[in-house]
């Protein structure tokens, strides 16, 4: 694999997030492979997990660590479950340092942090809520020259040319950024509903953190793809924002993102037209933010069919020629290869007609695409051949329910009967895939139907008039996610009934300004307001919070200069599609590990990831399991993959996807291994943080060979 100029090298380091910046986590050791991979044992341990603040409740977590470290010079660089950021001798676990961010950042999910270097001037660069911190990588201190006093706000450059006030809204990032020379280039992670801020893609200068430039995801009036949504709807349709990591061409000087849905989810009644340039492939340059190609995967989309990886970047093999391609896996499955100059598919791939039969007010883009090569990862629309089989009693449940609501084709527009549709907990998740420098894809899938009611607003309610103050706001603001009955649908959209045995009204009235994980803030709100929203979730609302009006069914009805944004339409029911017991509703497999040769675009092998292994003693074959994280490849024969709900890490052949080492950790390892050597050691770590519904972690996990 070539090295471009100026990049750090992944091998005895691993120093960027995705191992290069190429993003394939890949690593040329081969110390450990598959002769001596059983000899794999814990190394070391280090417990990120720290005591409750009790004059902070808020702050509380469920000690998941999705962060993927880096390793500079021995120097392992990593975050705790608070988002601290630590160094620790990456061959000990021994710690050097630890920062503490400002106590007022909000705690949303962290899967890495950058690394940068001129000289003596060695920067880590991560954030926290909406700051962007730059810390002395050498001794933890926060660079007071950077930014004001050491942070910028990520709301730099999203208020031009809006009128509402953005300050407020919820901005983060879930993804590091990535650096080109000086520039430092990052996404951003906003609401999914009608209060979603605007997605636009920032640069930062690295020793300044003055904002350098922006690139519109949404065009404003003379700018390209303007005319593909009605007039000045980036003043009032947020999101469309890269929240899942970068990729960088060194050589070329060119950032690659993708991007996700405008808000709000599943409606779009408000934003007529192609929508340039959400879920897009796009190719920017890297030093001035100008576009050189997008490419679009969903025109108008109505399904949250979000970009959920950095692209991948790597050089094949095509009609005997080289080719310098980009790798885009989705949620929904597909796998785009792309030649990286022009921004066209090297594989074919058709443009379709598909439904167009919409909800009131809706304007579905009449045709999609559909790859020809790769086959999908995933299944791509659920049929009844693929009702479970692990009981009698689940296929019967399924069955029933899957009459009432079946859905012939992965386009069927949202309605208010109901559909059944994959991509929203994948395909391919966040934790990205491994390329080997031979144009090997490993790739995790999830397999996981979920069920979509829409319902009108309106009449949304009039079923439920009179409302309270805290009932109309939860109608407003937390439904489309928790449900209009609050009972959420897994770890990512928790149930809310019963909250008040969890949290304390003060933890909650927290969590609503600051946020938690994938729940955005709500600043915007009053303190008024988020009493009531807390009144009604604890059940503690008088009658005298009896109000005569309902939830506004339109923008006009209720916003300022048409924000935030109030669809007319919104999910009354968005659930997994799962039997009595919580398994998916599915025939297994629910999760498996791929391999496909991307020069041929033939997949090598597919084997089920992860077990259930109360299933497994039943005589059930093993079923895989939804996974969050990505592999780790290497040159020793190796993919290193954990993410499963049996909380286990393992490494499999690259040549057969045979099983060849597994390892029970204290706590799910929802996060992406990485492999580095230091003093002449190679070692594999992964942080086992918990979470997702399982039990509470808090440890980076270290392995070498006895």
């Amino acid at each position: 694999m070539q090295q471009r100029d100026g990049e750090l090298p992944t091998g005895r380091d691993w120093p960027n997030y995705g191992g290069n910046k190429a993003g394939n986590r890949y690593s040329p050791l081969t110390q450990i492979n598959t002769k001596n991979v059983t000899d794999l044992q814990v190394a070391w341990m280090y417990d990120a997990s720290e005591k409750q603040d009790p004059n902070n409740p808020g702050r509380r977590r469920d000690r998941a660590i999705q962060c993927q470290p880096i390793v500079v010079n021995g120097i392992l660089y990593g975050t705790t479950p608070e988002l601290k950021l630590f160094a620790l001798k990456a061959g000990t676990g021994e710690q050097l340092w630890k920062f503490e961010p400002s106590k007022s950042d909000r705690l949303n999910s962290n899967r890495g942090v950058v690394y940068w270097e001129s000289g003596n001037d060695k920067r880590i660069l991560y954030t926290v809520g909406s700051s962007l911190y730059a810390v002395n990588a050498e001794n933890g201190q926060g660079i007071l020259s950077f930014g004001t006093n050491g942070k910028t706000d990520l709301h730099e450059g999203l208020q031009t040319n809006m009128d509402h006030d953005v300050s407020k809204l919820s901005v983060n990032a879930t993804s590091p950024g990535i650096v080109y020379r000086n520039t430092f280039i990052i996404g951003s992670s906003v609401s999914e509903s009608g209060d979603a801020a605007p997605g636009h893609v920032r640069a930062f200068d690295v020793l300044s953190g003055k904002l350098k430039w922006v690139f519109h995801t949404i065009p404003q009036p003379g700018e390209f793809g303007y005319d593909t949504w009605p007039p000045d709807a980036y003043k009032k349709i947020g999101a469309t924002n890269n929240w899942s990591g970068m990729s960088l061409d060194e050589t070329r000087g060119v950032v690659y993102f993708g991007t996700g849905s405008p808000a709000s989810d599943f409606y779009g009644g408000e934003r007529k037209g192609q929508n340039l340039f959400a879920n897009c492939i796009m190719a920017l340059d890297a030093e001035t933010g100008k576009m050189k190609w997008y490419y679009q995967t969903i025109h108008h989309d109505l399904w949250d069919r979000d970009h959920p990886s950095p692209p991948n970047l790597i050089t094949l093999k095509r009609n005997g020629k080289s080719v310098d391609a980009l790798v885009q896996a989705t949620k929904d499955g597909l796998v785009y290869v792309l030649d990286r100059d022009k921004g066209t598919s090297l594989f074919p791939v058709e443009e379709r007609k598909v439904p167009v039969n919409g909800l009131p007010g809706e304007h579905p883009w009449p045709t999609q695409k559909f790859p020809l090569k790769p086959l999908p990862l995933s299944r791509q629309v659920y049929t009844e051949a693929d009702i479970t089989n692990i009981s009698p009693e689940a296929h019967a449940y399924i069955k029933e329910r899957y009459l009432k609501i079946r859905t012939d084709n992965k386009f069927a527009p949202p309605s208010t009967s109901g559909t059944l549709l994959f991509g929203y907990s994948g395909g391919a998740e966040w934790g990205g895939n491994s390329i080997d420098p031979g144009g090997i894809l490993y790739q995790n899938v999830n397999e996981e139907p979920w069920e979509l009611i829409m319902t009108e607003r309106a009449s949304l309610s009039k079923q439920n008039t009179p409302l309270t103050a805290g009932n109309a706001l939860y109608t407003a603001n937390c439904a489309a996610c928790h449900g209009q009955d609050r009972r959420g649908s897994g770890p990512e959209l928790p149930s809310l009934i019963d909250i008040g045995k969890k949290r304390s009204s003060d933890e909650i009235k927290a969590i609503l300004k600051t946020g938690s994980g994938r729940m955005p803030s709500f600043q915007h709100l009053s303190e008024k307001d988020r009493d009531a929203l807390v009144g009604f979730l604890l059940n503690t609302e008088t009658a005298s919070a009896k109000v005569a009006s309902t939830p506004p069914a339109s923008p006009a009805a209720t916003s300022k200069n048409g924000f935030p944004y109030v669809p007319a339409y919104v999910s009354k029911v968005w659930q997994r599609f799962t039997d009595k017991d919580g398994y998916p509703g599915i025939k297994p497999p629910w999760g498996t590990l791929n391999a496909i040769d991307l020069n041929t675009g033939n997949y090598l092998w597919r084997v089920p990831l992860g077990e259930y292994p109360e299933l497994t003693k039943k005589g059930v074959p093993i079923t895989g399991t939804d996974s969050y994280g990505g592999p780790l490849a290497t040159a020793g024969g190796l993919v290193f993959i954990a993410g499963t709900k049996d909380e286990r890490i393992r490494a499999f052949d690259k040549k057969t996807g045979k099983v060849v080492w597994e390892y029970q950790l204290p706590a799910g390892g929802f996060a992406t291994p990485i492999t580095y050597e230091v003093n002449g050691k190679q070692y594999v770590v992964i942080a086992a943080g918990g979470g997702r519904g399982q039990k509470a972690g808090g440890n980076y996990v270290a392995f070498a060979l006895k």
